[in-house]
């Protein structure tokens, strides 16, 4: 578990009912049921590790393996530390190695591979439930969108305002964002139709008339004279779709422009494209919407997930609490004064 990128399939090739042979049928099943290509890749890679750890103390076979290797697997991920900076893994980070093993050998079991599963009984470590680190206030949400520069040569600055716009409004993942086409913009209905989100899913989501009518101005300002044949809604300076690295860029490059007040004094800013959905999520519940209609805004299978919100919506909580918490400032200066 070196940090370093696992090759595309871990293990000997040479042995016979080895590792490779083994992983190879895995993620080809994967493949065949449809799983997203970065669980596929994630799964590959975590595996890759179990098994060099596998190797390393001579263990060559998954029928070599025992549920008693399998605890010793899992003490070692909890007591790995990074060589980059000497720090643990974090918690989600060990459960997500370990089920990869787990849903390894259950699919080797039920393949009859194996007569008896070996993980069937491993524990993962109890997942944390993190808040998101930054949550952007509605006015620098508005700073970072009013940097764009509209200006800007080949009409980016008009393309990157309507990118933004658009990742607020709707609170779509970046993945979503890059895949979306011309037709899937419904200007009459005010929707967005996400084609093949998180989970294979399809989804309908309202986009605000702020949003449509930048999309609109970069449409036809910019976009026209880029690519008639392009199907792509956003598009490179070549007339090319973005990629999901090239949007990160211009994301961090209109966050660094705005200048924001708490990067200036020093406080850390991350320059990811979930900070707008953060921000849709948590002002949208600030303002009274329902939970669900948040699930179902971003596109969470599970309510859970989606009530992390709840806990940074700190707004509401706060109004309540300076109107019934018996300590208020106003009438502690009075007392005092008539001290």
């Amino acid at each position: 578990m070196t940090g370093v990128r696992k090759p595309l399939h871990a293990g000997d090739p040479a042995i016979a009912g080895g590792f490779h042979a083994h992983l190879v049928g895995f993620t080809d099943w994967l493949g065949a049921m449809r799983y997203s290509e970065h669980t596929i890749k994630t799964r590959r890679t975590d595996l890759g590790y179990f098994i060099e750890w596998c190797e390393e103390r001579g263990i060559r076979t998954p029928l070599e393996v025992t549920r008693a290797m399998l605890e010793r697997y899992r003490q070692y991920v909890f007591a790995y530390r990074r060589q980059r900076d000497g720090l643990p893994l974090s918690f989600n980070c060990q459960g997500t190695r370990l089920v990869a093993v787990r849903v390894f050998f259950r699919w080797m079991t039920r393949q009859h591979h194996l007569l008896f599963n070996p993980a069937g009984e491993l524990d993962l470590p109890k997942k944390e439930t993190r808040l998101p680190r930054h949550v952007l206030s509605v006015a620098e949400v508005a700073q970072i969108i009013n940097a764009a520069d509209l200006d800007a040569a080949f009409g980016l600055g008009l393309r990157d305002r309507a990118i933004l716009e658009t990742l607020y409004s709707t609170g779509m993942r970046r993945a979503e964002l890059v895949a979306l086409d011309v037709v899937d913009v419904d200007v009459e209905r005010g929707t967005v139709l996400i084609r093949l989100g998180k989970g294979k899913k399809d989804r309908m989501v309202p986009v605000g008339a702020r949003a449509l009518a930048w999309i609109a101005r970069y449409a036809d300002e910019v976009r026209a004279d880029q690519a008639d044949d392009a199907t792509a809604l956003f598009l490179t300076r070549q007339g090319l779709r973005l990629t999901g690295k090239q949007l990160s860029s211009i994301v961090k490059k209109a966050i660094d422009g705005a200048k924001l007040e708490r990067v200036a004094a020093g406080g850390p800013l991350n320059s990811s494209c979930h900070l707008f959905r953060h921000a849709c999520a948590t002002h949208m519940l600030e303002n009274g919407a329902d939970i669900r209609y948040i699930q179902a805004l971003l596109g969470h299978a599970d309510l859970g997930t989606t009530e992390i919100y709840t806990r940074v919506a700190i707004m509401k909580l706060k109004q309540v609490h300076e109107a019934t918490h018996p300590a208020r400032l106003q009438g502690a200066l009075r007392r005092n004064d008539a001290d």
